[in-house]
């Protein structure tokens, strides 16, 4: 079965070459999205032109995994070092370089897929440590034999399990769904539900000093970015006093503050309580409290909420999905923020599943990434359209941008035009 690396049943016997083609331009012509369909889900032509008598045939995401078998060619990890047009701060941690490591991964099809393992400040481990998991894994996929889309991610979960490796097991999520996507000619949008090819974003202003955050926001605003992420530093008042001017420059401009864990209770309700008498209000006011105070976080909700109707978002508090069951049963926020650095491609369509029966709102974020793994998400947050918020602007941060094709951006609108999987792809014998 080696010759398989496309669409077939498990039962299936070997196909010849010319079959095997000619199976796949048979399912390339029947993959359509049905508007009517849950997410991730695709249904074949026959199932929405036809008769309504004849039985609907879903082929989404999730029966995919079920019959598209996988045979690696070949996988390798390489480092991915970009520059930043200056230095970060994320969270305690000052960020110089984007250090991360590109997944490439090629079916016996020939069809390749591309994902990214983001290596941020908070992990104990770096991009040497990241290059030689990604190794023991590509070595795994290249050696092993062809298997079901199902049971090749279940392997790539157990080889890194938890939150430990999250961002590892994501970039060969990436990559393996990348290259099945392209592998039948459809492009992740779609795969994942198909409710729009396009999104907006919002734009962060990382900690720096008042003049330079003020810039930037003047910047954004012109691009056409409707909603700010700013950054909740050590001095308070000098971020208010950028909130007030840029609210007063950009009257229509929404704001998220993120406060990194920076605050207690006390200070973050003391915080909420000066932007109100200053008239800048935030929309959403994230991660307030250190992640492991669930009391605080609750009293800030509360009053955030009832007293000033601003929404609060979890992000460093949600670290696996028994945290984020926890934000839910107890009603701690209201806004559940997600990172595919921090759960991988299933581990979000996982946790959709969880928060929309709950009422609360999703928000999809992005942390020292090229468009590679920019790519994914925003595809998975178009196709979803389950996003309340979006800030996928990571790339925008770098000094170069290393990808080639991919999304269109035209200021806060990404637009997804490829015609198959991600769409971007990197010139790899440069990052040898």
């Amino acid at each position: 079965m080696a010759s398989l690396g496309f669409f077939c049943p498990t039962n299936s016997l070997l196909f010849s070459r010319s079959s095997v083609v000619n199976h796949r331009r048979d399912l390339q012509t029947r993959f359509i999205v049905s508007s009517s369909t849950s997410s991730s889900e695709l249904v074949t032509q026959s199932a929405v032109s036809g008769s309504t008598e004849r039985p609907r045939t879903s082929l989404g995401l999730k029966n995919l995994t079920e019959i598209f078998w996988v045979d690696v060619h070949c996988a390798e990890g390489r480092p991915l070092n970009v520059g930043l047009q200056e230095p970060v701060t994320v969270g305690c941690s000052r960020l110089e370089k984007v250090e991360n490591v590109a997944v490439r991964v090629e079916l016996s099809n020939g069809c390749v897929g591309w994902g990214e393992v983001s290596v941020v400040p908070w992990v104990n481990w770096n991009q040497a440590t990241a290059l030689e998991e990604v190794r023991k894994a590509c070595e795994f996929l290249s050696q092993g034999p062809p298997v079901t889309l199902n049971l090749v991610l279940h392997q790539i979960s157990e080889m890194f399990p938890g939150s430990e490796f999250a961002s590892v097991r994501a970039g060969l999520e990436m990559a393996l769904v990348d290259a099945v996507a392209n592998s039948i000619d459809v492009p992740l949008w779609r795969l994942f539900g198909g409710v729009s090819d396009s999104l907006s974003t919002a734009a962060t202003i990382p900690t720096t000093s008042s003049a330079k955050a003020f810039d930037l926001a003047a910047k954004y605003c012109k691009l056409g970015f409707k909603t700010l992420e700013i950054k909740l530093g050590r001095n308070v008042n000098a971020d208010i006093e950028v909130l007030q001017a840029v609210r007063a420059a950009h009257p229509h401009c929404l704001f998220i503050l993120d406060a990194n864990e920076g605050c207690t209770s006390k200070e973050a309700i003391e915080v909420l309580h000066k932007l109100n008498e200053k008239g800048v209000i935030p929309t959403v006011f994230e991660q307030p409290v250190h992640r492991d105070d669930w009391r605080g976080l609750c009293d800030v909700s509360n009053v955030a909420r009832h007293k000033y109707g601003v929404s609060v978002a979890a992000d460093e508090s949600c670290r696996d999905l028994m945290d984020i069951q926890k934000l839910m049963e107890e009603n701690l926020v209201d806004v559940i923020n997600i990172k595919l650095s921090k759960f991988g491609v299933l581990g979000i369509l996982e946790i959709v599943e969880m928060v929309k029966k709950s009422g609360l709102e999703l928000m999809i974020d992005s942390v020292a990434q090229t468009r590679l793994a920019t790519g994914v998400a925003g595809h998975l947050a178009a196709g979803l359209g389950c996003f309340r918020y979006v800030n996928i602007s990571a790339p925008s941060l770098l000094s170069e941008d290393p990808v080639v094709g991919g999304y269109e951006v035209a200021g806060s609108k990404y637009k997804f035009v490829n015609s198959r999987g991600q769409g971007g792809f990197l010139k790899w014998d440069i990052f040898s």
